[in-house]
């Protein structure tokens, strides 16, 4: 490491001095998210603040100033707890089973009290910080290919498990496809990635008999022939594509959206919200609001490469990678390209779980954005500064 770089501004800043170092973009980016997600829950209402709008907004507040508290935390922490973390999170989806709150025929919720807490959400911020630590202690050729490589996978395998028994198959494939990508931006071979593509095909037909639920064996077939079942199984689907239908090149206008404002497309301020907004601002708002999720993670993507740690680098742009697929699983299935698996669009549905993971790990890609010429030199998450 340079002399120069040890003698940018570090740790040993104040808090506030720390603040410009916050890359702004991004945060406004996030605002603007947000704020057509608000707008969107306003018109779904309709026109009203309530019953999701005003808290949905509330929400983001309080997530913004969280992830601007937790930016200037300094990586080298994020390190130290990584494995922590994600022992505490795959000890929360171990417990769920025994102590987890059913609703809707499934376990996702531990309960104390007041306090709620879906172990999933706590895994997907752990598997990308253990999975970043895993990678910082190994070098390039073993991460290409090596025995080490079973440790990720059981990393990886272990909570996906655990959150399709749930069973919550949305957030089993968000997680086993994060870690799938961090493993491919560590350096994996592309010859395990054919091996692994060959294995999951020749396997899908044994798991989706013998593993997966029967709602969700009629997930997959209504994917394929949602017209079989118009009013059943297919009316979710088939209702989105109607309100992305007729939205056409630039929508109905605010507030106009029939399919949402007559109720006929189901979960529209939460699962279904892209169709929602598709049918109000059309093609054009669509490949708008797309461009922005793409601003987003370009400048996310963009603060990972800058790092000066490689743990830096994986947690940052695994992250992201998180983000991403919560954008492209939503709208694809949306569109009809992916079966139905209640994977929100991020920032944009209703709730306040899913938000505060994403808000949190943005708070931590901003936490490499602040501290990115620190190095992690040992084991221990000793840093140079």
């Amino acid at each position: 490491m340079t002399s120069s770089a040890i003698s940018r501004p570090g740790q040993r800043e104040r808090l506030t001095m720390k603040l410009p170092e916050i890359d702004w973009r991004l945060a406004l980016a996030l605002c603007c998210i947000a704020g057509v997600g608000t707008m969107m829950l306003y018109s779904t209402a309709p026109l009203s603040w309530k019953p999701w709008a005003g808290p949905h907004l509330i929400r983001f507040g309080l997530c913004f100033a969280l992830m601007l508290v937790l930016s200037l935390i300094d990586i080298r922490v994020w390190f130290v707890l990584s494995y922590p973390i994600y022992v505490l999170a795959l000890l929360l989806l171990v417990a769920v089973p025994v102590i987890g709150h059913e609703s809707l025929g499934a376990k996702r919720w531990i309960t104390a009290g007041p306090l709620s807490v879906q172990p999933s959400e706590i895994m997907k911020i752990g598997l990308v910080l253990a999975l970043a630590r895993f990678y910082h202690g190994v070098s390039a050729k073993d991460a290409r290919l090596s025995w080490k490589l079973l440790i990720p996978a059981v990393l990886i395998a272990a909570p996906t498990l655990l959150v399709a028994k749930q069973p919550d198959l949305g957030t089993a494939i968000l997680i086993s496809a994060t870690g799938l990508a961090i493993m491919i931006m560590a350096g994996l071979t592309w010859r395990l990635l054919v091996l692994g593509g060959l294995a999951a095909i020749v396997g899908a037909p044994a798991f989706v008999m013998f593993v997966m639920k029967g709602y969700q064996r009629d997930r997959i077939l209504t994917f394929l022939h949602p017209e079989d079942d118009p009013s059943g199984s297919g009316y979710h689907i088939l209702q989105a594509k109607i309100a992305l239908g007729s939205g056409g090149f630039l929508g109905k206008g605010f507030g106009l959206g029939t399919q949402s404002q007559l109720n006929y497309l189901p979960e529209k301020q939460t699962d279904f919200i892209f169709a929602t907004f598709a049918e109000e601002f059309g093609f054009l708002g669509c490949f708008t609001l797309l461009a922005l999720y793409g601003v987003t993670i370009a400048i996310a993507l963009r603060i990972a490469s800058i790092s000066h740690s490689h743990f830096g680098r994986l947690s940052a742009a695994g992250l992201t990678a998180t983000f991403a697929l919560y954008v492209v699983i939503n709208a694809a299935m949306v569109m009809g390209l992916a079966p139905v698996v209640g994977v929100p669009m991020p920032l944009m549905s209703y709730g306040g779980t899913g938000m505060v993971t994403v808000m949190v790990g943005f708070g931590l890609v901003e936490a490499v954005r602040v501290h990115r010429y620190a190095e992690i030199t040992s084991g221990r998450g000793s840093l140079l500064l």
